[in-house]
């Protein structure tokens, strides 16, 4: 088992959340049950992923976590270009976001390739 909140990849990936969640707030009502409840979710699941995988028995387990919060990054990202697609957020806006959602990707796959080989 790992302390997750020690994790600098569940730190940034916490931070990837907050701002995801200031963005959406901006977003127009109508979307409220669509995008921004879909951008919202996918970015809560990457660091409850990275947790979830932490608190399990092995470290093959963390790794099953870690691809699906990866998962949930890519979808995340998906869902930031769409938003920048419909108007509903700028280019400049999401550009932090995305820099950050690929540092995790990152440090995921780093994270992935450490747990194999121990």
């Amino acid at each position: 088992m790992h302390r997750f909140e020690e994790l600098k990849i569940w730190q940034k990936a916490m931070d990837i959340t907050e701002n995801c969640y200031c963005v959406s707030a901006n977003f127009p009502t109508e979307e409220k049950y669509n995008l921004t409840s879909q951008v919202r979710r996918s970015a809560v699941s990457i660091p409850s992923n990275i947790a979830e995988g932490a608190g399990r028995n092995s470290n093959g387990e963390f790794k099953q976590f870690l691809g699906i919060a990866n998962g949930s990054s890519y979808e995340l990202l998906t869902q930031l270009y769409l938003s920048e697609r419909l108007n509903l957020v700028s280019k400049e806006t999401i550009k932090p976001i995305v820099s950050e959602i690929m540092d995790v990707c990152n440090m995921n796959y780093s994270l992935q390739k450490s747990l194999s080989k121990s």
